[in-house]
């Protein structure tokens, strides 16, 4: 709900109100034209709104709210394409002073001439999000993709970093799957905010805003505020959520219990597919926390109207055959400027929903990883920064599988700054100067000097193709280049692929007389054919069970049974292969050097230690905190004669406590000592490298809390007049209360 006044909440509800419209348009030649009221044509004027369809509740929707009207106003419309119009209502308080409520943004899509007036058909800015979608994002957290779209788009973000990072799982890092069907950024959209557990709206100022569902009731409506209205006689709910897994090619299914409510089907989204199962687990299960919370009513209703509502208000209603008891989100909403308005509320009833067990639910062979048929396509960008000099620099890493015999094509693009260098160019030049001192009239002579000056010189480029290990030696595109930004094009076919195997393809390039620069994300590279296929990844988790058959002792002691399991890390094993060559005597003859090139490639190998995993681990909790992660206690308590004897690291803090003695007469502390570090010394605090942010403090190395820095400018040439920068540092601190600049 728009934040008002409490004025404006006792106005809104009395039986009579005192209220108007107003409006400006914006021409694409940005002249202005405001309207009010007596501009309207009665009746003419609505805004519509919508976060669902008209059956259920959805996550994820990105709907485009309407504006339609009527104005007695000789505009020519062929200005009119993509005018901006924003539209307020004011409300007169009591005391005679008005309270505006913005009303949105729209962007005229028809306007037509009629004798006296124009009609209007606008929509927000929701449309700007039809811009195709940028293919060659790998993964990022939700803001960094929200502050993607806001570039690419020019839609400016409602909410700060903060405010998306508390939305469900609005700290997680998402990977894009890249077998969807993702053409716009509107379609990803849908996606990020499905994932984050709400839907997409463009807000009162024009803003992209994500809304996730409420459960606290902003406003009730009694019925002397409705014309008309009609309730469900069910709740609509959610206690579980499908998700389809393109991996497993199975339809996943995450309940509550008891399940007894309707489930919220995900279908394919590109963003919950990567990464261990647990953590796939965990978000969607984060998604079901957040929709078994939706609890509602489902209603439709024609009311006197509050401007101020938003889509996803919780409303309660109150008189007639309402229940006061039960609660409904606003899925839909339509404004009559200077009339009524609609508000809605869609759901289906649990009890009539098709029932469907876990097992019906968890279909298996909805998808083919590969098809003969279908052309498939496989990206690559850099996600780090490249130098490139006179060694050759491995630039494009693809892997892929054919499941079929068949060929593919590599293609790829790659922006490069090059630093040519220099090169020196000597001339000898020849003048004629006068001397007029001479005596025997010859006053002139030719005189020759040398002139040395630097020019750009030129950087060559070569390019290395190597498939599955292997030089392709018959091919190796050069360029010639000088200083400067250059845009290198790659192609090779890549044919007769055996069926079934996996193929890595890599791109190296070495420059001569120069050096290279390719920055984040300037290369983009597809390998793209019929009949390939993605091979499956380890996904770093290893299983054992077993299982004991029971053991039935009878008249005998029974001792307990214990089983001691220990894990090992073993670090891979470095494979080649290996050549002897015999000795070679050559009498009389020059002898070259002979090479051989052998290139080796090694597996990685990643372990994944969880304190979720603590309870079957062997360890000591004398030691080692185990709370959110795995750490070695720095702060002790002993009394009395408490012997302790530490595995590794160094005590902090100790803390003896004395509460319970009525004095002390003395105090007496045992040298102790500490099993050596792994590097066999011990780090003391006073030994500790004291930065301009940290201090001792009673042999304890801290944080500082105050600072007094003199910071000092730092001129810059630039191309015209001259610039000082000071760089003040406050990114790192926390926060700043004095700040003093002294000229």
């Amino acid at each position: 709900m728009y934040p008002v006044s409490e004025a404006y909440k006792e106005a809104i509800e009395s039986n009579t109100r005192k209220y108007y419209w107003t409006g400006t348009i914006t021409d694409k030649n940005g002249k202005t034209y405001d309207f009010t009221n007596e501009n309207i044509v009665k009746g003419s004027g609505y805004i519509t709104r919508q976060c669902c369809g008209s059956s259920e509740i959805e996550l994820g929707t990105v709907y485009s709210a309407e504006l339609g009207i009527s104005l007695f106003y000789d505009i020519d419309r062929y200005t009119l394409q993509d005018a901006e119009i924003r539209l307020w209502f004011h409300l007169i308080l009591p005391d005679e002073t008005v309270e505006e409520i913005p009303m949105g943004v729209f962007f005229v899509a028809e306007a037509n001439r009629n004798i006296k007036t124009i009609d209007l058909k606008a929509y927000d800015g929701m449309l700007n999000l039809e811009k195709k979608f940028n293919k060659g994002l790998s993964s990022a957290t939700p803001y960094d993709f929200l502050s993607l779209l806001s570039k690419a788009c020019h839609i400016e973000l409602a909410q700060p970093k903060e405010e998306i990072e508390s939305l469900t799982n609005g700290t997680e890092l998402f990977g894009i799957y890249q077998e969807n069907d993702i053409e716009t950024w509107r379609d990803f959209l849908y996606y990020l905010a499905q994932a984050l557990g709400c839907f997409a709206t463009i807000d009162r100022c024009g803003k992209l805003l994500l809304v996730s569902y409420g459960t606290e009731a902003v406003k009730s409506i009694g019925s002397r505020h409705r014309f008309s209205s009609s309730f469900s006689d069910f709740v609509t709910r959610y206690t579980a959520v499908s998700s389809t897994n393109k991996k497993t090619e199975t339809a996943e299914y995450y309940a509550k219990k008891p399940d007894d409510g309707l489930t919220m089907n995900l279908g394919v989204n590109p963003l919950l597919q990567f990464g261990l199962e647990e953590t796939r687990k965990k978000i969607i299960n984060r998604i079901l926390d957040t929709i078994s919370m939706v609890e509602y009513v489902p209603f439709d209703s024609d009311t006197i109207g509050d401007p101020a509502l938003d889509l996803g208000d919780v409303l309660r209603f109150t008189g007639g055959h309402a229940d006061e008891n039960r609660k409904a989100a606003i899925t839909s909403i339509n404004t009559k400027i200077n009339g009524k308005q609609t508000v809605k509320c869609v759901g289906k009833n649990p009890k009539l929903a098709e029932a469907k067990s876990k097992n019906d639910k968890n279909i298996s062979g909805l998808l083919s990883s590969i098809s003969g048929n279908k052309l498939s396509v496989y990206t690559f960008t850099n996600a780090l920064e490249l130098e490139i000099g006179e060694e050759r620099t491995s630039v494009i890493s693809m892997e892929f599988a054919s499941g079929d015999e068949t060929n593919a094509e590599f293609h790829a693009e790659a922006i490069i700054k090059v630093e040519s260098n220099p090169y020196t160019r000597n001339l000898t030049a020849e003048g004629t100067i006068d001397l007029e001192n001479e005596s025997d009239g010859e006053n002139k002579k030719i005189i020759t000097f040398p002139i040395t000056w630097d020019e750009d010189g030129k950087t060559g480029l070569t390019v290395f193709y190597m498939l599955d290990g292997h030089e392709i030696e018959e091919f190796h595109p050069k360029e010639t280049w000088f200083s400067g930004i250059h845009l290198l094009n790659l192609y090779y076919p890549i044919i007769e692929l055996d069926a079934n195997e996996l193929h890595t393809f890599e791109v190296l390039i070495s420059l001569t007389n120069g050096s290279g620069k390719i920055e984040v994300q300037n290369i983009m590279a597809t390998i793209s054919g019929q009949g390939l296929g993605v091979q499956e990844r380890w996904d770093g988790r290893i299983t054992a069970d077993e299982t004991m058959r029971r053991i039935v002792l009878s008249g005998m002691k029974t001792h307990i049974l214990t089983e001691r399991v220990n894990t090992e890390i073993g670090l891979p094993k470095p494979t080649g292969v290996s050549d002897r060559l015999a000795a070679i005597t050559m009498t009389g003859m020059p002898l070259h050097t002979v090479r051989e090139d052998v290139r080796l490639f090694y597996p990685i190998v990643h372990d994944v230690v969880e304190t979720s995993d603590r309870k079957k681990m062997e360890y000591s909790r004398k030691y080692v905190l185990d709370e959110d992660c795995f750490l070695l206690r720095k702060e002790y308590e002993l009394s009395g004669n408490a012997d302790m004897r530490l595995n590794r690291g160094r005590m902090l803090k100790l803390v003896i406590p004395t509460e319970a003695f009525s004095s002390l007469t003395s105090l007496t502390i045992w040298p102790f000592d500490t099993l050596p570090f792994v590097n066999m010394k011990s780090l003391y605090a006073s030994d500790i490298t004291v930065t301009d942010y940290t201090e001792l403090t009673e042999r304890i190395a801290v944080l500082k809390k105050s600072y007094t820095l003199r910071i000092t400018g730092e001129d810059k040439e630039i191309d015209r007049g001259r610039l000082a920068v000071f760089r003040l540092g406050l990114s790192e601190m926390e926060t700043a209360e004095n700040l003093e600049v002294e000229i």
